[in-house]
């Protein structure tokens, strides 16, 4: 009984071990399970991170053929610029050719035709209002007012103005359809025209003649104004721009001077000498008409507008008298480079160009500081202003006479300091002598009023007047008498250029013509102040020629544009100081910005 006891107990004993380790390895089982899981959910998890890890290496490998790819583009650019360094370099060591003088010479024939006809009106002044008080008595058979005699003369002096806003407002479309040169030679018909008519108005014994031929010749002139300093920029070498570029003034002051000196009474400033006086702006469109057909087209017209490369380089041979142009090529090429994006742009373009905008304000500014400073007061006015201020008729014509002499001779002098001191620091001295010697001429006349009693003064007043204003003159030669002209040219590219220069000689002649017209009116209401809004301008002028207007000397075009395409022309330019100004042996830190592209290594 006992050991079937004991057996059953063994057997009891036995299940309970098969029970707990059947509950044991399903439990084990289970465990392995979610191991199983742990270990393919792992696997997953190694699987993406080495997809990531391939990935983070076709990126690292992606991103050091960037960085060799940049390393090769540095070099590329470092080359550039060792390269346009040296071209920068040989261009600099050009020098005046025979060819290329004859060229400037030609040319500037235009801006001595604007001179002599901007002065020439003013010696004459009262032979001038006799012809028409005797017209307007033998058509109406009663005298002329005062009043009409002067707003007749004023209207002969002004429409000039008129014809030369016309001239210069279309002088882009002229120069980029018939060239700087074609245009030129076509503008002469207009002056022989206008001097015609001019030559003829005694004959035909009409003011309205006169008018006509004033208007046409005016037309002349303002072309010339846009087209001679596009064609001169256009043609001299990098180092002789700005030397050339003040070649357009010193004929300017030729002409000034020779009509002068050719109103004189003992010459031609007589009652049947003075439409021969007038009609004399014939000579300079024949000339013109006789040399300039020898001359070259502008190379970069020819080049960057036309397209011609051949033809272009046939007129870089000639002006440079030497067969090796590529520097010049090159220069081209590069300016084309710089400005394709703006292509040849019409006057709205331009205007809304935000990259070109700050250019054409400074060139606007520049024109304006040239008319509103008052020197167009003394060209046309400055006999009756001697007179006014105290010295005989014939005295105030010499007087005039000296104005034009030192406008030669101080033109003459500022050749060779704007390619040394700068365009920028000689318009700064130029505007700030003016605007001195503006108050010294008002000071003058209020002096003279307030001891006009007393002899003595009268005369010393008037010797401080003629001598305030001969200074007012000296300071204008040197900077704002040709600045304006020849920045503008420089501040464009080929493609903005004539645009450009279309607007900015559009506003010149705009002022010129308000001065000319106005200035007898505010010389009746101002008096003895006269000067005094001009002395504003002038001041005005000044602080924004300090704060915003770049230095171009020895600047391609190029460079020079690059100044606006990175931000304010001044902040950047002028910092000139902390640069080394580029000679024959010195350099120079060059542009070069992205105008460069990698070359393709796919062809």
């Amino acid at each position: 009984m006992s050991m079937n006891l004991s057996a059953k107990l063994d057997e009891l004993q036995r299940g309970d071990r098969q029970l707990e380790t059947t509950v044991a390895l399903c439990e084990i089982r289970s465990q392995l399970q979610e191991l199983t899981k742990s270990v393919e959910s792992c696997q997953s998890e190694v699987s993406e991170v080495k997809r990531d890890m391939v990935a983070i290496k076709h990126e690292l490998d992606t991103v050091q053929q960037v960085k060799e790819e940049i390393e090769e583009l540095r070099e590329y650019v470092d080359r550039l610029g060792e390269q346009s360094h040296r071209r920068k370099l040989r261009l600099l060591e050009q020098g005046l050719t025979f060819f290329l003088s004859y060229a400037i010479l030609a040319a500037v024939l235009g801006m001595l035709q604007f001179g002599y006809n901007t002065g020439v009106i003013n010696a004459p002044e009262g032979n001038i209002e006799n012809f028409m008080k005797d017209v307007y008595k033998d058509r109406f058979g009663e005298d002329m007012t005062e009043d009409t005699v002067k707003f007749f003369y004023s209207l002969a002096v002004s429409i000039f103005a008129i014809g030369g806003m016309f001239g210069g407002f279309s002088g882009g479309i002229i120069a980029n359809r018939f060239g700087r040169k074609g245009g030129l030679l076509l503008n002469n018909f207009l002056g022989i025209v206008g001097a015609g008519l001019m030559g003829f108005t005694k004959i035909f014994q009409s003011y309205e003649v006169l008018f006509l031929g004033r208007f046409i010749i005016g037309v002349n002139c303002g072309l010339n104004t846009s087209l001679v300093p596009m064609y001169i920029s256009e043609i001299a070498p990098l180092n002789l721009r700005g030397g050339l570029g003040t070649v357009n003034q010193l004929a300017v002051t030729v002409g000034l001077l020779l009509s002068q000196v050719l109103g004189i009474e003992q010459i031609l400033g007589t009652d049947d000498g003075w439409p021969v006086l007038l009609g004399l702006a014939v000579c300079p469109a024949i000339l013109q008409l006789i040399l300039l057909p020898v001359c070259p087209e502008s190379p970069r017209y020819l080049l960057i507008t036309k397209q011609w490369e051949e033809e272009a380089r046939k007129a870089l041979r000639r002006l440079r008298a030497s067969n090796q142009v590529e520097e010049d090529i090159e220069e081209m090429r590069a300016e084309e480079r710089a400005q394709q994006a703006e292509a040849t742009i019409s006057m709205t373009e331009l205007i809304c160009s935000p990259t070109l905008r700050s250019p054409l304000i400074i060139g606007v500014v520049m024109q304006l500081s040239q008319q509103l400073s008052g020197i167009n007061a003394v060209f046309y006015y400055s006999t009756g202003l001697f007179i006014s201020a105290g010295l005989t008729e014939e005295s105030a014509k010499f007087a005039t006479i000296g104005i034009g002499a030192i406008m030669v001779l101080m033109t003459l002098v500022s050749i060779p300091l704007m390619d040394r001191t700068g365009r920028r620091t000689l318009h700064l001295y130029g505007l700030g002598g003016m605007f001195i010697f503006s108050i010294f001429i008002t000071i003058s006349f209020l002096i003279k009023e307030f001891f006009g009693y007393v002899q003595e003064m009268i005369d010393w007043m008037s010797y401080l007047s003629v001598v305030s204003t001969l200074c007012f003159v000296v300071f204008f030669a040197v900077g704002p008498g040709s600045i304006p002209w020849m920045i503008t040219a420089e501040l464009f590219s080929q493609g903005p250029r004539p645009a450009a220069m279309s607007i900015a000689v559009l506003v010149n002649w705009m002022a010129n013509f308000l001065v000319g017209i106005g200035f007898p009116s505010m010389k009746t209401a101002l008096e003895n102040y006269t000067f005094l809004p001009f002395s504003v301008f002038l001041a005005i002028f000044w602080i924004f020629t300090y704060k915003k207007v770049p230095e171009t000397k020895n600047k391609t075009f190029e460079e020079i544009l690059a100044l606006f395409r990175h931000g304010n022309g001044r902040t950047e330019e002028n910092t000139e100081s902390k640069e080394t100004v580029m000679t024959g042996t010195e350099d120079t830190p060059l542009n070069t910005s992205a105008t460069y592209l990698k070359p393709s290594t796919t062809n």
